[in-house]
């Protein structure tokens, strides 16, 4: 199954992911890691779900590859 990121019911704590950090939005950079948080309220956001990482960083769940 394809993880939609944009979808909170999609994103769960323990799920690997790449996320956008705040920084690295004008360039697209991805950051792998673990979802320890879901910090995104709403089931939808069009940027992505915002996760706080197992490692303390905090980002958008990408879709891209």
């Amino acid at each position: 199954m394809t993880v939609d990121g944009r979808y909170r019911d999609q994103v769960k704590p323990g799920l690997e992911v790449d996320i956008v950090l705040k920084k690295d939005q004008r360039t697209g950079q991805l950051t792998n890691g673990i979802v320890k948080d879901l910090l995104t309220k709403s089931s939808y956001h069009p940027h992505g779900i915002k996760v706080r990482l197992e490692d303390g960083q905090v980002g958008r769940v990408s879709n891209r590859k």
